[in-house]
């Protein structure tokens, strides 16, 4: 089964300095129909305006991936991370025990975009932790670069949940197939361009839930950045 959600039917939240559109309930957002998705909680597409931020503030037992998509996301946290995380960096910060961070766009005249991400660990109590990786454009060219996963590897960041994040970009006859097991669940984000997810034509902002799906094929791309989670049901 595929079901699609356009753009426009995503919650939106307008702080003046922060833009936000909500993929499932969040904060003032309450959808009971979109809770989460399989053990994905969260997909907020923020843009921050210059010299503002998140204040100080804290989570627990998340795993909370943030994906820059332009500007440059400023962190620091409890565990004592200062870190610039510019687009092309996947970074993971595991909330386990308690964390507290903030996260700020310190640049003049550039709004930061970045997608935050949160997944449902699948141990709790942890120590916290923090990791950075950068994947290169290349990697993620007309195919599926595995960027977060339970173990990490050249470009993927180690998350503690049952859980598989792919980053790719697609555009002309460039296409990939994705072999799914139909007993777990799938999430498709489309973030920008337009392109097809087994035969549906996704606009940016789009999404395709996938229940019981043996595989998926990513095509027509048109200078499209697409993510792929693979999803405990």
């Amino acid at each position: 089964m595929l079901t699609l959600r356009k753009s426009a039917e995503r919650g939106y939240a307008d702080h003046g300095w922060l833009k936000s559109f909500h993929s499932f309930s969040f904060a003032n957002y309450f959808d009971p129909a979109h809770m989460g998705f399989g053990n994905l909680r969260v997909i907020n597409e923020d843009r921050i305006a210059p010299g503002t931020g998140f204040g100080t503030h804290g989570h627990r037992d998340m795993e909370i991936i943030s994906y820059v998509l332009s500007g440059n996301l400023a962190h620091q946290d409890s565990m004592g991370n200062v870190k610039g995380i510019p687009p092309g960096d996947v970074q993971r910060m595991s909330a386990g025990s308690g964390v507290r961070h903030s996260e700020f766009n310190h640049a003049k005249g550039e709004q930061t975009h970045f997608l935050q991400i949160w997944i449902e660990p699948n141990v709790i109590g942890i120590d916290p932790g923090y990791e950075q990786k950068t994947v290169p454009e290349a990697a993620k060219r007309g195919q599926l670069a595995l960027v977060a996963a339970p173990e990490a590897s050249e470009h993927s960041v180690k998350i503690h949940a049952d859980a598989r994040m792919y980053a790719g970009l697609f555009t002309g006859a460039e296409s990939a197939q994705l072999a799914l097991d139909a007993t777990r669940k799938a999430y498709v984000f489309l973030i920008w361009g337009t392109l097809q997810a087994n035969g549906h034509t996704l606009q940016a902002g789009d999404a395709v839930m996938l229940e019981g799906e043996n595989s998926l094929t990513l095509s027509a791309g048109q200078d499209a950045e697409v993510l792929v989670f693979d999803l405990a049901a």
